[in-house]
């Protein structure tokens, strides 16, 4: 006959398992599935499309968005389709039709759409407000016929895609939450990290300080989770890797008087190009290289010497370091106060860091490697490098160029030395997400960044946890009893049968 206290183990264990079948949970629900955020980031080089997805049970999506995939548009940005009409919006169309068959059907007209376009555009814009214009309305009627829910395509100021930016980096690191041990969101302490983007058409630094910023229009102040971030944020326009490297031919071509053919020291020996005028001076960007009157279809002949002194000199006069309006400036008279923590950079500047480290082998971990890095590239031939990098044929001529910048711009613009350059890490992703303003586009946009501090608890209430608790421990006193028992009642057994 089984003994009295197998019942009430298995009564007790039965208890438990109902419990954990039917008490009463927070924001848990039955295979809730997911839900699903797209955007179109549309830089000036290159648009790209980033699936985002969160559980469906966690509505402001707090702590839990992750990248779900991502496209990238064949051809050049949607500002380069400028005077084509009907070229920008289906050149988004592979992509969306893409994004049709990565998120779920029944999701479709759940999942918000958004397109934030930037300094490509802000450049056309200044430019062309009609063909900007256009091309939004383009784009925006391309995506209504698609079967999501279309929010709109807007031109990001330089600061909204700074500050993007920075809260894209700070919630894939979890420095604003972190899912805890006894199910809650909870703040790391972590301090926040800043971010360097360096598009095609514009570069933005962005990072939390506790310094005054002298000019308001660099100061952005956030309240996410229950703390204040004071941020200095700036954009400089013409400043991305495409114009510069537009704004430095142009410089070049202005100072050997505009002639047919022109010796660039940036670009390595060996290489020569042919192109047209109009391809140098039809940008904004560089629009004080302009001579008063040229033929825009006259070509022009360029001729790489690979010397980097030259380079470097020329690559210096983009920059204006000569006053500053406030007590201390970047460049272009421009405050910024001092750089401070640990930064994140990405987008051109991971891409340049990564080259220089695979073909010098150099680790580019200090200014003065950084500098020996883009000395040895700036003498390499074009053949050495076609030798070390093959794949990258189209873009080789660009790279001495590229690196010089970084290192002027890094160590003289932005003031990082010694002990503040080690502190910079270059991403493309952080976890399995890209690194850019896309993510915090969508978060801000869609409400999912909660200024209350975080105090979400996943899965079950504190009451049920408690309850659970009690009754494994009361299971754990009853099966510890049992055995207890049994032990006794064989000693007892094995007394009896011995007297007999």
């Amino acid at each position: 006959m089984a003994h009295p206290v197998v019942p009430i183990a298995l009564l007790v264990f039965g208890l438990v398992a109902i419990l954990l079948l039917t008490i009463p949970t927070e924001d848990v629900r039955e295979a809730p599935g997911f839900m699903y955020g797209i955007v179109l980031d549309a830089g000036s080089s290159h648009t790209a499309l980033y699936i985002y997805k969160w559980p469906a049970d966690k509505q402001n999506g707090t702590g839990v968005v992750t990248q779900h995939k991502e496209c990238h548009v064949m051809g050049g940005g949607i500002s380069s389709y400028a005077g084509q009409q009907g070229k920008a919006g289906q050149s988004l169309e592979a992509c969306l039709d893409q994004a049709v068959k990565d998120i779920p059907k029944e999701r479709h007209q759940l999942t918000p759409v958004y397109l934030g376009a930037t300094a490509g555009m802000r450049l056309l814009h200044i430019s062309s407000p009609e063909q900007s214009n256009q091309i939004l309305q383009e784009v925006d009627h391309k995506i209504r016929s698609y079967p999501f829910s279309f929010r709109g395509a807007a031109i990001l100021s330089g600061q909204e895609e700074g500050a993007y930016g920075w809260v894209t980096v700070n919630y894939l690191l979890e420095n604003f939450i972190k899912y805890g041990f006894v199910g809650h969101w909870l703040s790391p302490g972590r301090p926040t990290v800043g971010a360097l983007d360096f598009g095609g058409a514009s570069t933005q630094i962005t990072f939390a300080t506790q310094e005054e910023v002298e000019d308001e229009h660099d100061m952005m102040k956030l309240h996410l989770y229950g703390h204040r971030y004071s941020l200095y944020t700036h954009s400089y326009l013409c400043y991305g890797q495409d114009q510069v490297l537009k704004r430095l031919l142009a410089h070049i071509v202005k100072t050997q008087d505009y002639s047919g053919s022109v010796t660039h020291p940036c670009y390595p020996a060996g290489h020569n190009k042919t192109l047209k005028l109009n391809s140098i001076f039809n940008s904004p960007c560089t629009e004080k290289y302009k001579p008063s009157s040229y033929n825009s279809q006259a070509s022009l002949t360029v001729l790489g010497s690979g010397h980097y002194e030259h380079c470097r000199g020329n690559v210096s006069e983009i920059f204006s370091f000569v006053s500053c309006p406030f007590s201390q400036c970047s460049f272009d008279q421009v405050f910024q106060p001092n750089v401070t923590g640990s930064f994140v950079a990405f987008s051109a500047f991971y891409y340049i860091h990564s080259f220089l480290q695979r073909v010098t082998g150099i680790t580019v971990s200090t200014p003065s490697q950084l500098e020996e890095a883009a000395k040895t590239v700036c003498t390499m031939n074009i053949h050495q490098m076609l030798n070390l990098a093959p794949e990258q044929k189209s873009r080789l001529q660009d790279y001495c160029a590229s690196s010089v910048f970084v290192n002027i711009l890094m160590l003289r613009g932005y003031s990082f030395d010694e002990t503040s350059f080690p502190r910079i890490s270059f991403q493309k992703k952080a976890g399995d997400a890209s690194v850019g303003w896309a993510l915090g586009y969508m978060l801000s946009l869609s409400n999912m960044l909660p200024s209350e501090s975080a105090g979400l608890r996943k899965a079950l209430t504190p009451g049920a946890w408690g309850t659970l608790i009690f009754l494994f421990v009361l299971l754990l006193a009853a099966v510890l009893v049992f055995i207890l028992l049994r032990a006794c009642s064989d000693k007892n057994k094995g007394g009896s049968e011995s007297n007999i």
